[in-house]
């Protein structure tokens, strides 16, 4: 079975293995530290709300059975440790079938909280964990030689992943095909990372060079993967380097790890081996009959399900971030389609009364999104704030918000323990604001001078109000000097800019 046998790539599939089980572990920390505010009994959309609306068939999930947030706490927490065990190479010792439990497992875990996981989970990098972790499923343990069909397939993946993105930008927004997006891009980003004010101000030139490698290396360079070595390993190589680049330029939560981790096993061992300082068994391993058959049927079903994924390629009305089974097992990807130029960011803010009126208004910090023009961007990819990148979402258009805002408005009344862990800074921590609103900035990056002159990141002017103050009681009617009234220094103000349309 030479055509089965994956000679060569066994170091490859160790880093694959251990690469995917590090992105594993982060995920499951996420839902372990967010998943009860976002997704709780008491959440800002309760898990048990929507397993009554959505049968099980339509999105498979454990907590269609039970549910209580100490069970998803259970999931996650039980993922995270098979994940770090993963890593750390203790599963990958024991015999083949608890092997693959152990993928299996981390898989069918990570799927039950994806599929109740609603607006929170509805990502990209969400469906191609889903789908690397399947794959990873049945490429074997340290015994047992690699699979080479799996490893195309894992390749295909990767196909998909860059070759969709670079079709949804070339067939969407003009300024990919005039090479001036970046112009925009590191500004209006959903989070801006701590370089980003740095590649917002590269040269023009530069920002050129930057979108037509992306081209490049999404459009051409997926093909070279299906050619023999050293190409393939080559056209890999050049992706990790971009998606490095990405890294460096912005917060996508674990979607370039992912990808530099899929990357990984189209590198041979014979690099490897110097990168690693290790050797792969002189045998190479062994090929149960049974693992054999099992891997070959697996693969076909692959194959099958990649007939609308592929057909989504090729279509002029191409989908992005699409899954066409409720398994997420073969799925379509493709991110910024088009660009916003503009960027607005949505602050919540509250306020206690005197006898006088409001006392002022005091702003909600967001560990991640821009508030504070003063607060240099932060690095937390591959964590992913979730929260964060809905208000992002929420300051395009509204109906991203509906669902769940006006829940997090009383969250906020009420000091709310759970929720306010989601956020940098409560300004209220003796006692609870009596009236929260949330006002519409447009947010740009600071010039060079302005940035040598003020010390901060951000110039931010008002543009309207996104949530009219409310109180415990219900909306609230303010003066236009209590509307106004906020402490100094920590709203700039200026001429009302028009609402932004929603996103594509």
């Amino acid at each position: 079975m030479e055509w089965f046998a994956g000679d060569g790539y066994w170091l490859a599939r160790l880093a694959f293995q251990r690469g995917l089980a590090a992105v594993y572990l982060v995920a499951f920390v996420v839902a372990l530290t967010q998943s009860r505010a976002l997704l709780g009994t008491e959440g800002l959309t309760p898990i048990p709300d929507f397993v009554r609306r959505v049968p099980f068939r339509r999105s498979p999930s454990l907590f269609h059975w039970r549910y209580s947030d100490r069970l998803l706490a259970v999931v996650a927490g039980t993922g995270a440790v098979v994940a770090a065990a993963t890593l750390l190479g203790v599963t990958e010792r024991l015999p083949l079938p608890l092997t693959m439990l152990a993928w299996l497992l981390l898989w069918a875990a990570y799927l039950s909280i994806v599929n109740v996981g609603q607006i929170w989970y509805g990502f990209g990098w969400e469906s191609l964990l889903l789908e690397a972790g399947f794959l990873a499923v049945f490429l074997g343990n340290a015994q047992t030689t690699p699979p080479f069909p799996v490893l195309v397939a894992v390749r295909w993946l990767l196909f998909r992943l860059e070759f969709g993105a670079g079709l949804i930008k070339l067939r969407g927004d003009r300024c990919w095909r005039d090479l001036t997006c970046l112009d925009f891009h590191h500004e209006t980003q959903p989070m801006p990372g701590p370089l980003s004010w740095w590649f917002h101000h590269l040269p023009k030139p530069l920002h050129r060079v930057e979108v037509a490698a992306n081209h490049l290396t999404q459009l051409v360079l997926p093909f070279g993967l299906f050619l023999p070595q050293p190409v393939a390993g080559a056209c890999a190589g050049v992706m990790v380097l971009t998606q490095l680049w990405l890294v460096l330029s912005g917060n996508f939560s674990w979607l370039n790890w992912t990808a530099i981790v899929l990357a990984l096993p189209a590198v041979p061992d014979r690099f490897w081996s110097l990168v690693l300082a290790a050797r792969p068994p002189a045998d190479g391993g062994r090929m149960p009959l049974w693992w054999v058959v099992l891997v070959c049927a697996v693969l076909v079903l692959v194959v099958v399900l990649s007939y609308r994924p592929a057909r989504n390629l090729l279509s002029g009305r191409q989908a992005m971030n699409a899954s066409f089974d409720p398994l997420h097992l073969v799925n379509t990807y493709g991110a910024f389609g088009s660009v916003t130029k503009v960027r607005y960011e949505i602050v919540v803010e509250g306020a206690r009364r005197s006898l006088e009126g409001l006392l002022g208004w005091r702003e909600y910090e967001f560990k991640g999104k821009p508030g504070d023009p003063r607060r240099r961007p932060r690095q937390y990819a591959p964590y992913h704030l979730r929260l964060d990148w809905l208000m992002w979402f929420a300051a395009l258009s509204p109906a991203y918000a509906r669902p769940w805002f006006s829940r997090l408005a009383l969250k906020l009344l009420h000091n709310d323990r759970t929720t306010l862990r989601l956020l940098r800074y409560n300004p209220f921590p003796d006692s609870p604001p009596e009236v929260v609103r949330a006002r519409l900035y447009r947010y740009r990056f600071t010039t060079w001078r302005e940035r040598r002159g003020t010390g901060a990141w951000w110039h931010r002017e008002l543009a309207g109000e996104f949530l009219d103050p409310v109180s415990l009681s219900g909306p609230v009617s303010l003066s236009q000097a209590e509307r106004r009234r906020t402490p100094p220094g920590r709203t700039g103000q200026g001429r009302p800019a028009p609402r932004p349309a929603p996103r594509a």
